[in-house]
């Protein structure tokens, strides 16, 4: 393995806050930046070709490491090994308690990794470190909960035939096969572990393949699948451009697909699944909203509010990005967001002080740009934020964009209407009163979406929280609150995906299943 060697501090913290940007850089010793190789039939294994994606901090815009570029040797070999490994290899074979065992040893490998995991993390896409030092603890989690289902596919499954007294059938939950993993570069750890706890639970093999921009933290995941003594060829890792995704999308030996990106690479990704007659999971693009209704607290809101409408310095899919409004109460939301967003540091998110860093790419600042420049010039209002910022030591060249929050957006604007993923909150008005209004207009406002992926419901009396939280078209949606539950399936509706994750729900993607009839024991 050719790696470019490096430490964390003896403490393993980011530098003070009163260092600088290069200061923090040069301070760090990360395991990984510059490498040669990819993760194949359980070793890392030298690319086929010479071809190298860069690795940027987008901090600071410098290109501190790099990949191998993958090719179709490179996919064929990774699909390859999963395949033996699934047709021939033990893990399938192995009962769901023993693959159990397996999955609770890589969550404390991933667990040992913790920091160096978040540092890699934050440097390649500029998550707040605040953010990335839960990855690791959270992907332990994920492994933990689905080690807990092994019970259920070991339970055995008997049912007698309905109107036929004397016959049975048994059902076997059998994993699908070998299974490509596509993830994106906003939680670049997360949303492929998520895809890989209950893929090896079911007995599934995978190829992973990160997005082009985060290709390094995952490598902290694979050292935890071999140190746990997972057999090769189970996991693999290859790393590349979008075409390599579309080649391992559409590989002869992948049996199951699982993307989480954007809508339009989901589309294509859907119509070849289509055409293979290939299982696929699609966790793709939200617009998602919050309701506040009258009676609502407003302090209790602004305490999760940046958690809720802005994580990751608005690059979540699930967040909710369009705060609806009653009238009577539309400036106090409007002053209230406008001075929790305001308040809350932007900088180097290095810095454990940092709540909103840059946008992860250079492609996706230019795009958030052109979303603010099209609020501005439909008639939104930015009560706080509106430009792109301009930072000093060491971040001149980051792609940070000035926390922002429209007020006065209508429902055509675009704004209202688009994912943005970025640091962009609107704020839109509905009326409380005459034919039609009130809360009708409210749940009618969050459903004119194409998208059905989050929420929220910000009330004082549950009863009727949950009474508007079931009429809003979505996936999912919290009152006062949004968090992932592990044990509850999450998913998006129209625009937003095809199946869902987590939960047993989640773990039925990687299974396929089989009905054995027989005369009753």
């Amino acid at each position: 393995m050719t790696t470019t060697p490096i430490q964390p501090s003896a403490d393993g913290a980011a530098a003070p806050s009163s260092a600088d940007a290069c200061a923090r850089r040069a301070s760090l010793d990360l395991p990984y930046s510059l490498v040669d190789d990819m993760f194949i039939d359980g070793d890392y294994t030298p690319a086929s070709g010479t071809g190298r994606n860069p690795v940027t901090d987008p901090a600071t815009g410098g290109v501190w490491g790099a990949v191998p570029d993958g090719s179709a040797q490179d996919i064929d070999a990774a699909v390859g090994a999963a395949r033996r490994a699934f047709d021939t290899g033990p893990w399938p074979r192995l009962s769901p308690s023993e693959r159990a065992a397996y999955l609770m040893r890589i969550a404390e490998e991933i667990e040992a990794r913790a920091e160096i995991l978040a540092l890699t993390n934050t440097r390649e896409n500029g998550s707040p470190i605040i953010e990335t030092r839960g990855a690791a603890a959270n992907a332990a989690g994920i492994f933990r909960y689905f080690a807990t289902l092994a019970e259920y596919l070991e339970r055995e499954d008997v049912r007698p035939f309905p109107f036929a007294p004397g016959q049975e059938s048994v059902v076997r939950r059998d994993p699908v096969g070998v299974c490509a993993l596509i993830a994106p570069w906003n939680f670049p750890i997360n949303l492929v572990v998520i895809k890989l706890a209950p893929a090896l639970l079911a007995g599934c093999t995978v190829v992973i393949k990160p997005a082009s921009p985060t290709p390094l933290s995952i490598r902290f995941i694979i050292d935890a699948v071999a140190a746990a003594g997972v057999p090769a060829g189970v996991v693999n890792l290859v790393t590349g451009s979008g075409r390599l995704g579309d080649a391992l999308v559409k590989h002869p030996g992948v049996d199951k697909v699982a993307f989480t990106g954007s809508t339009p690479v989901g589309r294509r990704i859907a119509a070849a699944c289509g055409e293979l007659l290939r299982p696929v999971t699609l966790e793709l693009g939200g617009k998602s909203s919050a309701i506040v209704l009258p009676d609502a607290d407003l302090d209790a809101m602004a305490n999760v509010l940046i958690r809720s409408s802005m994580r990751n310095t608005g690059q979540t899919c699930y967040i909710s990005t369009r705060i609806l409004a009653p009238a009577s109460r539309y400036d106090e939301v409007v002053d209230m967001a406008t001075a929790v967003i305001a308040a809350a540091p932007q900088g180097d998110p290095l810095d454990p002080a940092t709540v909103f860093g840059p946008s992860a790419t250079k492609a996706q600042f230019e795009t958030v740009m052109q979303y603010i420049e099209s609020g501005l010039s439909e008639g939104a209002r930015a009560t706080t934020g509106g430009s792109a910022a301009s930072l000093a030591d060491g971040l001149e060249g980051g792609y940070f964009i000035e926390p922002t929050v429209f007020a006065d957006v209508t429902p055509t604007m675009r704004v209202a209407r688009e994912e943005i993923f970025g640091p962009v909150l609107t704020i839109l008005k509905y009326d409380e009163a005459g034919p039609g209004r009130g809360l009708d207009e409210a749940v009618a406002l969050a459903n004119n979406t194409e998208f059905g992926l989050g929420g929220l419901v910000f009330s004082s009396d549950p009863d009727a929280a949950l009474a508007v939280a079931d009429r809003v078209d979505t996936g999912s949606i919290g009152i006062n609150f949004f968090a992932s539950n592990h044990s509850a399936p999450f998913g998006g509706r129209h625009d937003s995906g095809l199946g869902t994750e987590y939960g047993a729900e989640g773990l039925g993607a990687y299974l396929t299943y089989k009905s054995i009839h027989r005369k009753a024991q």
